[in-house]
């Protein structure tokens, strides 16, 4: 599977997990209807579905590979969705776990 493929996977599978366990956060701490957990729970399914998609010899490497596209597209939620600024630690932190992430995905195996 070509690098582009594989990104786009991971960003779909993260916003999918992440608006899953935000229906669940909506519900629980902000007073949402208990119904808004049945698409929370199907985007929690397809994140799951999604991240089979991944080609990764072992499933914990493509988890692992997958946690720092989740921060980035966290961040981004945090901006877009809930209309707070990430600081300069969120962002510096989410650098190094994008980095990382590049590292396990692309790093030549041997």
């Amino acid at each position: 599977m070509n690098p582009v493929s594989q990104i786009l996977i991971y960003a779909l599978a993260a916003v999918a997990e992440i608006a899953g366990c935000f229906a669940f956060w909506a519900w629980l701490r902000l007073d949402k209807p208990v119904w808004l957990l049945l698409p929370g729970i199907a985007s929690l399914i397809l994140f799951a579905v999604l991240l089979t998609f991944i080609d990764a010899e072992a499933a914990g490497r493509a988890y692992a590979a997958y946690g720092g596209i989740y921060i980035i597209a966290s961040l981004l939620w945090l901006r877009l969705a809930e209309d707070f600024s990430p600081d300069r630690w969120d962002i510096t932190g989410g650098m190094l776990a994008l980095a990382g992430a590049g590292i396990i995905l692309f790093g030549p195996r041997g």
